[in-house]
């Protein structure tokens, strides 16, 4: 019998904004996402979401797994669920961190990757362009 992988083909930019539509569904704070396409050999986009507690920060994680099963999004693993202060989601060409909100500003991963082409997703900062 033929197994044929069955994940969906999208574009990075679309699969990235749709992670980080999940995550502000949930609501993760300060949602960003960084393109490091030309930057980073390891992925193309990587996703940063402030989480409010050790078990919101888990269930980010968790709700971006389910969503990745029903619509079909690759999903090749996860780091850092058990202890929940800073969980790493690898979506193949989307990398996620969820962090605690303490931890985020320690690590600072949108420093090391200032160069990168930055978007923003929070829902409290609708900038959606000029009518």
């Amino acid at each position: 019998m033929n197994k044929e992988k069955q994940f969906k083909d999208m574009p990075n930019a679309e699969k990235a904004a749709l992670v980080c539509s999940w995550l502000d569904e949930k609501q993760g704070g300060e949602i960003v996402s960084l393109n490091v396409a030309d930057l980073c050999s390891i992925t193309e986009t990587i996703c940063v979401v402030s989480a409010r507690s050790i078990k919101h920060a888990q269930a980010l994680a968790d709700f971006i797994l389910e969503r990745c099963r029903d619509e079909g999004v690759e999903f090749l693993g996860m780091e850092g669920y058990k202890t929940g202060d800073w969980i790493l989601v690898d979506l193949n060409d989307v990398i996620i961190h969820v962090f605690l909100a303490d931890l985020r500003g320690f690590y600072n991963i949108e420093g090391m990757w200032a160069e990168a082409e930055r978007t923003d997703y929070s829902g409290e900062n609708p900038e959606h362009g000029d009518d």
